[in-house]
């Protein structure tokens, strides 16, 4: 942990802020959205399809939003839409609490998830661009944070939501209103390409600076299309999509297991929270040392395709637990139930850690360091919309293990896709498509 401090403080200062507001921003986000559906169903009363619907339409906003933040980010500078994705999240936690009409709870819930998509691409090009060479090893220190506040997020949420969930909205809001001041005052402005240009410098048509590397570039058609013909940034984003189908199962199919085995009660609860627990606090004691690890022995595409395969080994032991006869009752079907979802919750954790500077690096890498912010919107997008499809297709595994009693095609198949899209990305790795793009197509001449 020592280690960590020490690399935080070597961060220029705008570097160190990002990381302290991504920890707030969990910290708020998550202190609210775990009981968002409890008070939705139980103090409102809502029927069931209306709370999806509620919670659906934030993740639509978000993820279908992505690429028109990143948009903004690279015409209009990072900070601004820093700044109003805060804002935006202020309005949109405060109604979450306030009102009790189906079209004012959507409307928030469509407010809360547009506020991500403007803030997210643009603190993720921010921080590559001021953290420079060193923006592998700033994204793991990001990640060490962004994992901390997920972990304190749900702890103070409990807290507060035992007192009343409009409190707690209210002080998610509050956590979003103060980091809105911070940015304010403190976040310098930073445009897309290389920071503020010197006053009075010339810029081309459309906004862009004279290098072409800037703010602006051209008209938002042109900025699509940049992104839209980079096809080994589009292959490389299809080929990581997997592993975030993979990760996310720490929130779908564990949880579902450790209750199909456990039952519903004191235990199941425990086990969760122990798999949360394990998964965060593993990425904040050794996140770093594991990056550090990787970047001394092996290369950045290397890495990246050893993190997905061994997210993809993450369901062997699930695999391995279905040869294993379940005890009726006592300690060893708790044993079963909790005990191979806590290892694969970890294995996903070690994953990740491997993967995710790299992954971070490589789309900037990829995208000429030109168009980042849309770069990073579009590959949200696509992963959110391959989280979608991977949810609902591993849903139908697992209601399909339990008919059939086929109880390993589920895991074997998360398995398998882990295998798939690793063997994807190191292909793209051992043919030169993880590599920058040539210097020529870097510095052409911005879109009037």
């Amino acid at each position: 942990m020592k280690g960590t401090l020490t690399a935080f403080r070597s961060h220029p200062a705008s570097v160190r802020l990002l990381m302290v507001n991504q920890f707030t921003i969990n910290l708020g986000f998550y202190m609210l959205m775990p009981y968002l559906a409890a008070h939705l169903s139980g103090s409102l009363g809502l029927a069931a399809w209306v709370v999806g619907l509620v919670l659906g339409v934030r993740n639509f906003s978000q993820q279908g939003m992505f690429l028109i933040g990143g948009t903004l980010a690279d015409r209009l500078g990072y900070k601004p839409m820093i700044v109003a994705g805060m804002l935006l999240r202020v309005v949109g936690f405060a109604a979450l609490g306030l009102v009790g009409s189906v079209p004012a709870l959507l409307a928030a819930s469509a407010a809360t998830g547009l506020a991500g998509a403007l803030f997210n691409p643009a603190t993720r090009a921010y921080l590559a661009a001021d953290a420079g060479e060193r923006r592998v090893e700033a994204f793991a220190l990001f990640n060490v944070f962004y994992q901390a506040g997920i972990l304190l997020g749900p702890l103070v949420g409990v807290v507060l939501t035992g007192v009343d969930f409009r409190l707690t909205c209210l002080t998610a809001a509050g956590v979003f209103a103060a980091l809105s001041l911070v940015q304010l005052r403190l976040l310098p402005a930073r445009r897309a390409g290389g920071g503020e240009p010197a006053a009075g410098g010339a810029t081309a048509a459309g906004g862009a600076t004279a290098s072409g590397r800037g703010y602006g570039q051209g008209t938002v058609r042109a900025q699509w299309r940049t992104v839209l013909t980079n096809r080994p940034f589009l292959l490389f984003s299809a080929a990581m999509t997997g592993s975030y189908v993979l990760s996310f199962q720490v929130y779908l199919a564990l949880p579902l297991e450790i209750r199909r085995l456990g039952g519903d009660g004191d235990f199941t609860g425990a086990a969760t929270a122990t798999l949360f627990a394990v998964s965060g606090l593993s990425t904040v004691l050794f996140q770093t040392r594991v990056t550090a690890w990787c970047r001394a022995r092996m290369s950045p595409g290397t890495a990246l395709a050893r993190g997905v395969l061994v997210m993809g080994g993450a369901f062997v032991p699930l695999v391995l637990a279905t040869a294993v006869t379940v005890p009726e009752d006592g300690p060893g079907r708790w044993a079963l139930a909790a005990g191979p979802p806590v290892l694969a919750a970890l294995l996903l954790a070690v994953g990740t850690m491997i993967a995710y500077p790299f992954e971070m690096d490589t789309v900037v890498r990829l995208s000429g360091d030109r168009l980042v912010a849309t770069h990073y919107g579009l590959y949200n997008t696509v992963c959110g919309i391959g989280i979608t499809l991977g949810n609902l297709l591993t849903g139908a595994a697992l209601d399909a293990a339990r008919s059939a009693g086929l109880s390993a095609l589920p895991w074997l198949s998360l398995l398998a896709l882990g295998v798939l899209c690793g063997a994807a990305v190191l292909a793209l790795h051992r043919g030169g498509r993880l590599a920058p793009p040539a210097a020529a197509e870097r510095t052409e001449p911005a879109t009037a």
